[in-house]
C-alpha cells in the first residue's frame, strides 16, 4: 500500500492477515458482479434498445435449463465456500488459545483500567509481550462501551452487568491505538489508550519497575474470606460446624460446569453468571437450596467483583456440588 494513503490499518496480530483476507474477499467478489451486472444491463440497453417508433418487443419466453443452472449454482458455491471460510475465522477470532494469559478490564466514563495477572494496573494502556497471546476479560461499570484495536482486528463491546472477552497475540513490536467505539457520553471522543507491544525481556523489565499491588488471585481469596463467604460456602470436602448440613453448595469445580436451576433448565457457570449471582442471588436460583444467599450490590466495586470471578474460577477441587449443583441461589457469598 501507499505509505501515505494505506487500504488498510496496519496488520499487527496473528489474526489480522485472516481477517483482511475475507474482507478483501468479500469485497472483490461484490466488486465483480456488481461490474459484471452493470456491463450485461448496459449490453442489453444497447442491443434491444428500441430503433423505431412504434416497434414492440417479441412476447415470446424462451427457457434454457442451463442457464438457470449456471446463475443459480455458482452463486450458491461461492456463498457456501465464503460462509465456510467466515466460520473458520470467526472461531479463530473467537476462541482464545489455551495458554493465553488472561487480563482484567474495566470500562468508565472515560477510561479504560486494566490489571494484569501479576498485579500490576494501568488506565488507557496495555502494555504486552511479543508473541504471547493475551485473553481480555472486560465489564463496565456505567454505560456501554466498545473495546477497539484496529491494528489488532479485535472489537468487542463491553456491556454492564455482564462480561465479554477478546484475544489477541501482537506480532510486531510497537505502540497500537486503542479506541471506544460506542458512544459512551460527553467524553466519548478522549476515551482511548494505547497497547504498547514490547518484546519479551522488555516487557520482564517494565513489570519490574512498575508498582505491583495484589494479584487477582490473592484480591480475590482475601475478599472471599473477608465476606465470610466460606462460613457457607465450605470448599476441599470441610464439613460444617457442629455437624450441621451446609447452607449452601461447595463452589469447588464451579466454574464451566452446567448448573441446575430451581424450576426447571439449567445455566453454564460462566463470569458472567457468576457475577450476576453475587450482586442478584436471587434471579436464578439453584435446584436443591433454599435462596438464603443475601446480595452484596453496592457492597463490592466492579474490580472486586472482576477479583471474586478470577478466584472462584481457579476453585478446581472437584467437591460434591461441582456439577449440576453450582452455588445456592448463585455463588459466594455468606448464605
Amino acid at each position: 500500500m501507499w505509505p501515505d494513503f494505506p487500504l488498510l490499518p496496519e496488520s499487527a496480530s496473528s489474526v489480522a492477515r485472516d481477517v483482511d483476507l475475507l474482507t478483501l474477499a468479500w469485497l472483490a467478489i461484490s466488486a465483480f458482479f456488481i461490474t459484471l451486472i452493470t456491463l450485461v444491463i448496459l449490453f442489453f440497453f444497447m442491443r434491444y434498445r428500441r430503433r423505431r417508433r412504434g416497434e414492440v418487443g417479441s412476447t415470446a419466453e424462451i427457457d434454457s435449463l442451463p442457464l438457470e443452472l449456471t446463475w443459480s449454482v455458482i452463486p450458491l458455491i461461492i456463498a457456501l465456500g465464503m460462509f465456510v471460510w467466515g466460520v473458520k475465522v470467526f472461531f479463530t477470532v473467537s476462541r482464545p488459545p489455551a495458554d493465553a494469559v488472561e487480563h482484567w478490564v474495566t470500562g468508565k466514563q472515560w477510561m479504560w483500567k486494566v490489571q494484569h495477572p501479576e498485579g500490576v494496573r494501568e488506565i488507557n494502556t496495555l502494555h504486552v509481550p511479543v508473541g504471547q497471546p493475551v485473553r481480555l476479560t472486560m465489564t463496565s461499570e456505567d454505560v456501554i462501551h466498545s473495546f477497539y484495536v484496529p491494528a489488532f482486528r479485535v472489537k468487542a463491546d463491553v456491556l454492564p452487568g455482564r462480561y465479554t472477552t477478546v484475544w489477541f497475540e501482537p506480532t510486531k513490536v510497537g505502540r497500537y491505538h486503542l479506541f471506544c467505539a460506542e458512544y459512551c457520553g460527553a467524553e466519548h471522543s478522549v476515551m482511548g489508550g494505547w497497547i504498547e507491544v514490547l518484546e519479551a525481556e522488555a516487557y520482564e523489565r517494565w513489570l519490574e519497575t512498575g508498582e505491583a499491588g495484589p494479584t487477582m488471585l490473592a484480591s480475590g481469596e482475601e475478599l472471599f474470606a473477608r465476606l465470610a463467604c466460606d462460613t457457607c460456602h465450605l470448599t476441599g470436602g470441610e464439613a460444617a460446624p457442629g455437624g450441621a448440613a451446609p447452607r449452601a453448595p461447595t463452589l469447588d469445580g464451579l466454574f464451566g460446569s452446567r448448573v441446575a436451576l430451581a424450576g426447571g433448565g439449567s445455566v453454564v457457570a460462566d463470569e458472567t453468571y457468576i457475577r450476576e449471582s453475587i450482586v442478584s442471588p436471587q434471579a436464578r436460583v439453584v435446584a436443591g437450596w433454599q435462596p438464603l444467599m443475601p446480595t452484596f450490590k453496592g457492597q463490592v466495586s466492579e474490580e472486586q467483583l472482576n477479583a471474586l470471578v478470577a478466584y472462584l474460577k481457579t476453585m478446581q477441587g472437584g467437591g460434591a456440588g461441582g456439577a449440576e449443583d453450582g452455588a445456592a441461589g448463585g455463588t459466594p457469598g455468606g448464605g
